[in-house]
Formats: C-alpha cells, structure tokens, sequence
C-alpha cells in the first residue's frame, strides 16, 4: 500500500510539474527543392546547355556529314553488288566494314565526352544551387530541405525561391 501511494504522489507531482511548465511549440519548417526545374529553368543551367551545344556542335555536324556518306556509300554498294567481281565486291565490303567501325569508334568516344563535359557542367550548376539553397534555408529558418520525395504539398515547394536567386546571381 506504501508502494501504491508513493507512486500516485509521484504521478500528482509530475503531473503538476508538467501542467505548469511553458509550453514552447517550435514550428519545424521543410522546404523541398527540384533539381530537375532547375537544371531546366535556371539560366546558369541554360547557359551551360549552351556552352556544350556550342562545344560539341562541329563534331556533332562531322559525325552526321560522316554517317550519311557511310550510308550512301552502302546503299550504292547494295545497288552494285550483284555485277561486281568477287573480289571488288569483297575489298569494297572489307573497306565498308572498316569505315563503320571507325564511324562507331568516333560516335562512341563523342557521347563519352558529351557525357563526360555534361556532368562536369551539370556539377557546377548544383553546387551553386545548393549554396543557393543553404543561403535560402538559413535566411527563412527551414529546418530541412529535400531534393528527392514522391510527393511534396505545393507549400513546402522552395524551388521558385532557388532559381530566381540563382538567376539574379545571388550566390554568396
């Protein structure tokens, strides 16, 4: 019985305790933001997209200039094939062949490099978006930001916010 009383006095006084305690609801704020939206609407993003197409334009133009003469030059083989000796037909084959493969070898090394640039330049543009959103979460007090969810309510969207300080160019 002496066990049973002691227990309901602690729970009076804890209950007490806590009834008057200050009650401080601090409001967590999250903040989502779109990596997407912004490699496609921030002007850095835009411009680096511009870089690369310039960059890669005149390599681009010689792979398709090459590829259409490779196919010409196979449509016109196809064509002649049936009234050319044996051994015409098989050296023009062979020199087909040869061709192809080196027009493979160009396209495959030009989508490396592509790929490789458009990752370094993809790269620049989200770490100045990530300072950006440091800078935004800081200035409006988020407690969190997330850049991959499946569904995110409209009002924890920050993403407008990003991008027009990124296109102000107000990254500290």
């Amino acid at each position: 019985m002496n066990y049973f009383l002691r227990r309901c006095s602690a729970g009076i006084l804890l209950g007490g305790l806590l009834a008057f305690a200050p009650v401080q609801a601090q409001e967590f704020r999250i903040g989502f933001v779109s990596t997407d939206r912004i490699f496609k609407e921030a002007s850095t993003a835009k411009a680096a997209q511009a870089k690369l197409e310039q960059e890669f334009s005149k390599r681009e133009k010689e792979l398709v200039d090459q590829g259409t003469t490779l196919k010409s030059m196979a449509d016109k083989f196809e064509r002649e094939a049936p009234t050319l000796a044996e051994g015409q037909r098989i050296a023009r084959q062979k020199q087909l062949v040869d061709q192809d493969r080196d027009f493979q070898r160009k396209r495959r090394e030009f989508q490396e490099d592509l790929n490789s640039r458009k990752n370094e330049e993809l790269q620049q543009v989200l770490e100045r978006a990530n300072k950006v959103v440091k800078q935004v979460a800081e200035s409006e007090k988020y407690d969190l930001v997330l850049q991959e969810a499946v569904y995110v309510n409209p009002k924890h969207d920050i993403t407008d916010k990003v991008i027009k300080v990124l296109n102000s160019g107000g990254v500290k």
